[in-house]
C-alpha cells in the first residue's frame, strides 16, 4: 500500500508511513556503510556498543543485520 508499510515479527504488526520507511532505510544504508568503512567516520566500538543498548556485539553481525534490514525495508516500501 503506498501510504505504508506494514512491519511484523510474529503474530502483531505494525505499520509506519511510507516516506518514513524510506527515510529509515535510507539511514539504515548509511549506518551499515560506517560500520564498515575504514577511517574517521567509522563508528567506534563505544557507538556500537551503544546502539546495541549496552550489549556487546561483534561489529561485523550489527554490520550484517543493520544491512539486511535495509534491504528488506527498502523492498517494503518500494512494492
Amino acid at each position: 500500500m503506498p501510504g505504508s508499510t506494514t512491519l511484523s515479527a510474529g503474530h502483531g504488526s505494525d505499520a509506519i508511513e511510507h516516506t518514513d520507511a524510506v527515510r529509515l532505510a535510507s539511514v539504515l544504508r548509511e549506518m551499515s556503510a560506517l560500520l564498515t568503512m575504514d577511517g574517521p567516520n567509522r563508528l567506534t566500538d563505544a557507538q556500537v556498543s551503544a546502539l546495541c543498548g549496552g550489549q556487546v556485539h561483534h561489529r561485523q553481525e550489527f554490520g550484517d543485520w543493520v544491512a539486511r534490514v535495509a534491504k528488506e525495508l527498502s523492498l517494503k516500501a518500494s512494492s
